[in-house]
């Protein structure tokens, strides 16, 4: 199927094309779909012979650009390097945005090398909590956190395990939550990313890193990105080598609190991101009918088991997470 086939199947596509090519004033230019996310957004790279830029499509009914706009301001107003926003039609759903490349941290991240790369997205999460401004922001509240960690239960264990919480542990779950959403909300409040790993940052000609992926942003615990980087989706680090960077960010972040204070935070806000990853996982696989998120799941649910077993609070739950009908 050629190109002019492929976007009269896609009548989105092919309106977004042509609303491209009047916006920069084109008359012909190649369209190539670009890897997305989670959501309903697609991307697609619409490049001419000299230049290059991101068509967003973002249906109006499953996706709205106003967050976007917002949170891309709040970040650049801090000198950060999010896509410059070329065009936009907010009625149809459309955004030309710079190009940032493909240059993902997730493919210069490896052992021999994070010691030179770490350094300047630690630069960029101390601006992000020290300069971006998050007032009017959702709040990251103790009902939200608390709605993410029942992922974990309701779409992997009940639905993916076929192995909901008896009674009893039902009570040991609510008490786990209990204290780590009480650990969250001890924190100082800044603007949080939400998903500041490597897949949504680049490595860029200037300013880098280049980020993306951010219209999710909330205000919430000051750790929170920090540990959406640290525990990474393609590569597991030695705990000596993160409570290393722990104590690097604490001097950034939070000189004022103690080391083990600073840690344990750290931990248990990761343990709940971690549980919500994986019921986000669980859940992308059977509701939104999403393939091969489910075998992303392991290195998530061992971050899980390392924090549970760290912490004597948490024996019972990490009792269940270790039973052969719940472990991936």
């Amino acid at each position: 199927m050629n190109e002019q086939s492929e976007n009269a199947a896609d009548p989105r596509l092919e309106a977004g094309r042509l609303w491209a090519l009047d916006s920069l004033s084109l008359t012909d230019a190649r369209i190539t779909p670009i890897a997305g996310d989670a959501s309903f957004r697609r991307y697609f790279r619409i490049q001419d012979d000299y230049h290059s830029w991101m068509l967003m499509d973002a249906p109006p009914a499953q996706e709205g650009l106003t967050a976007f706009i917002d949170v891309n301001a709040r970040l650049r107003a801090a000198g950060l390097h999010t896509p410059a926003i070329v065009h936009q039609d907010l009625s149809a759903g459309y955004l030309l945005l710079e190009d940032l490349g493909d240059d993902l941290y997730r493919d210069l991240i490896k052992p021999d090398t994070v010691d030179d790369i770490w350094p300047e997205l630690f630069d960029a999460l101390e601006e992000i909590a020290g300069s971006v401004d998050p007032l009017g922001l959702p709040s990251y509240d103790a009902g939200r956190l608390q709605q993410e960690l029942d992922l974990l239960p309701d779409w992997y264990l009940a639905r993916h395990k076929n192995r909901p919480l008896s009674p009893y542990e039902q009570q040991c779950w609510q008490q786990l939550c209990a204290t780590l959403i009480d650990s969250a909300r001890q924190q100082p409040v800044v603007f949080v990313h939400r998903d500041f790993h490597s897949c949504n940052l680049l490595r860029t000609q200037t300013n880098s890193p280049g980020i993306i992926d951010f219209q999710d942003a909330l205000a919430g615990p000051l750790c929170y990105d920090f540990i959406s980087l640290i525990w990474d989706r393609y590569i597991s680090w030695p705990r000596p080598q993160v409570e290393h960077w722990m104590e690097q960010m604490r001097r950034r972040l939070a000189p004022g609190i103690e080391s083990a204070t600073w840690i344990q935070w750290c931990d248990w806000m990761g343990l709940q991101r971690n549980m919500k990853v994986v019921g986000i996982f669980a859940r992308l696989f059977y509701r939104d009918s999403k393939l091969g998120y489910l075998e992303m799941i392991p290195r998530f649910y061992e971050y899980m088991l390392d924090t549970l077993a760290r912490y004597s609070q948490f024996k019972e739950f990490h009792a269940v997470m270790q039973e052969p009908q719940c472990v991936p």
